[in-house]
């Protein structure tokens, strides 16, 4: 399936100006090349005179300042909450009530982590600051933004929030009116001897129920909201939150926008890091230049922790120390994304450090291109995404079999097996939207040993993986949940090639690709040593399909991934992300910085 080729072939150059001590991005196109000047050079990294700021301002252009920062109208929160009402079953009447986020402190200090907004009341209000309330009267299509005053003691020391004019410039809510009115709205608008429609309030959770005080004597009918209902109210703590869930899948053309900017300065930070990377030391140098050109661009968040893993390190899938040096190290796997405008990106790069692949490298780098390759071409509405996985893991096992690291078997029997979860040991990726692991409704796009049907009690889990994580970007695919996987793909006459239009099917784990979906595809090979040797090599069951002597060769790659995000569109796909991979990659490290040397002395790596 060929890309939709919305947007030009465009190529980047970094040149460097002596007369004026600047960079200008030259860029190639087929409208002609056009170059634009970039922030005065500063000192980046070890012995770098190289900006990390170059600054594109190319008009028009999808890389473009012009571009980057347009207006993109009013945030679509009326289209969000119709879209929430619709999968509520089409009450006639009720309230919805979310409360945002107020600014966090650490205990015990006075200090505290930067403000993010809870996304679930962003997708209804477009509101990215503490301190705020929705409402929405449902028979009334009334969607209120509820904000604090400003008050001038605390704009001393902190600045002001938006004003009531400025919220509406911003969102398209019927009406945005200050909190402390707030009570005496929803007394009004819930009580029916008051003219209200008498509920129900839908809440994302108990613990999500209006805070109303100090409540005046009037509005006693409040105080019992906390427990059940109260005088008749109806209080629905559980249909809210999975409508939301299902109606953030599939994305508006205005998130569209939002999460596309976010994925292309993500792909021109990744070219940044590509062009430097001979000239770095350490592993904490890649992360500061990917992620001080992001803020220099005006994306102060990241979507998650930059992942600037180099040589063992890239086999821990969420590694974030990003503080080793690179010196001896063959590779980096540079797994970052900045946000813009509260949506995410997710892009991953894995590279030679020295701009050469080694033999083992090179061969694992191909194995995890024809992967993502052949699964991207794959992707269409009405794909089922779980066998996608499976096509992954499919043509890893023919791989892996070709290099000798697997063998002893048929490619069905050690994939029926799930023996090559301990290479490729996370599903092939994630919605994308406000958060880098987007909800995905009420399905799942992977089918794992909790939902698929097939599984029974073979299915088990690593002891200790379902506790909290930090971060659970990825999900983890055990080889129960493969052989799992595998044997319901068997029993499945719905073949993967049957293009079905529509809504996916009302249980969990079989989600079919729809328009306007914004998904990953990251495919990995991994070699981390703990993981295999505890749970394959030290099992016989997989032992005997993996060849421990050529795998002692491959140890030292760490692991390689590589990722994209993709839209999909009505007949196929477009995939947003630009960042260079393969040959072109591998182009940008060994031209360098224009002007400084490419074939100048590399900081890490190795020959």
């Amino acid at each position: 399936m060929a890309n939709s080729g919305q947007e030009h072939e465009i190529h980047y150059n970094l040149v460097e100006d002596d007369e004026f001590d600047i960079v200008n991005i030259v860029v190639e196109g087929t409208d002609g090349i056009h170059s634009a000047g970039a922030a005065p050079s500063a000192s980046v990294g070890v012995g770098i005179k190289s900006p990390i700021t170059s600054q594109p301002r190319i008009p028009g252009h999808p890389l473009s300042q012009k571009w980057l920062h347009e207006e993109l109208g009013k945030y679509p929160a009326k289209t969000h909450v119709q879209k929430v009402v619709e999968e509520l079953d089409a009450p006639k009447s009720g309230l919805i009530y979310l409360r945002g986020f107020d600014e966090p402190l650490y205990p015990y200090s006075d200090q505290g982590p930067p403000f993010r907004q809870q996304r679930h009341f962003f997708y209804l209000s477009g509101a990215d600051f503490p301190g705020c309330a929705v409402t929405y009267d449902i028979p009334r299509q009334e969607l209120i933004l509820w904000i604090r005053r400003n008050d001038p003691r605390l704009s001393l020391w902190y600045g002001t929030t938006p004003s009531i004019d400025e919220s509406k410039s911003k969102s398209d809510v019927s009406d945005v009116r200050y909190i402390d009115g707030l009570t005496a709205y929803l007394h009004a608008v819930l009580t029916p001897e008051n003219g209200g429609g008498g509920g129900p309030l839908y809440v994302l959770s108990p613990d999500q129920l209006p805070k109303l005080s100090p409540s005046p004597p009037q509005y006693s009918f409040f105080k019992g909201m906390h427990g059940s209902a109260s005088r008749g109210l109806k209080i629905d703590t559980t249909s809210l939150l999975p409508a939301i869930e299902a109606a953030r899948v599939i994305k508006t053309p205005h998130e569209i926008s939002r999460i596309r900017r976010a994925v292309s300065l993500t792909s021109l930070a990744h070219r940044m890091v590509l062009q430097r990377i001979k000239h770095l030391t350490n592993e904490r140098e890649a992360h500061a230049v990917f992620e001080g050109f992001c803020i220099s661009q005006g994306a102060p968040h990241q979507s998650y922790a930059v992942i600037a893993a180099s040589g063992p390190n890239a086999s821990t899938l969420h590694y974030d120390a990003n503080d080793e040096p690179l010196e001896g190290r063959q590779t980096m796997l540079l797994d970052a994304g900045c946000e813009w405008g509260c949506y995410a990106s997710d892009v991953t790069r894995t590279f030679p450090l020295n701009g050469k692949w080694t033999k083992e490298g090179e061969e694992i780098y191909k194995v995890v291109e024809r992967m993502q390759r052949e699964c991207i071409d794959a992707i269409r509405p009405g794909r089922l995404y779980y066998k996608l996985h499976l096509v992954a893991c499919l043509i890893a096992v023919e791989e892996l079999m070709k290099l000798g690291i697997l063998y002893n078997g048929t490619r069905s029997e050690i994939l029926a097996r799930g023996t090559v979860a301990a290479f490729f040991p996370h599903g092939l990726g994630h919605h994308v939207g406000l958060e880098v692991h987007d909800v995905s409704g009420r399905e799942r796009l992977l089918l794992t040993g909790s939902t698929v049907s097939s599984s029974g009690v073979n299915s088990q889990r690593v002891p200790g993986f379902q506790e909290p994580r930090r971060r659970m970007k990825r999900e983890q695919v055990t080889p129960e949940d493969l052989a799992a996987m595998y044997r319901e793909a068997m029993m499945d006459r719905d073949d993967v090639e049957q293009n079905v239009v529509g809504p996916p099917p009302p249980y969990k784990g079989r989600q079919r690709l729809r328009e306007n979906m914004v998904v990953t595809i990251e495919p990995g090979i991994y070699f981390h040593r703990p993981y295999i040797q505890s749970f394959f090599l030290s099992n016989p069951d997989h032992a005997k399909y993996i060849n421990t002597k050529v795998l002692d060769k491959y140890w030292d790659i760490g692991g390689v991934r590589i990722e994209d995000c993709i839209l999909v569109t009505k007949d196929g796909y477009e995939n947003l992300t630009t960042a260079p991979k393969g040959k072109e990659a591998l182009k940008i490290i060994n031209a360098g910085i224009p002007g400084f040397g490419g074939d100048g002395q590399a900081g890490g790596g190795s020959s």
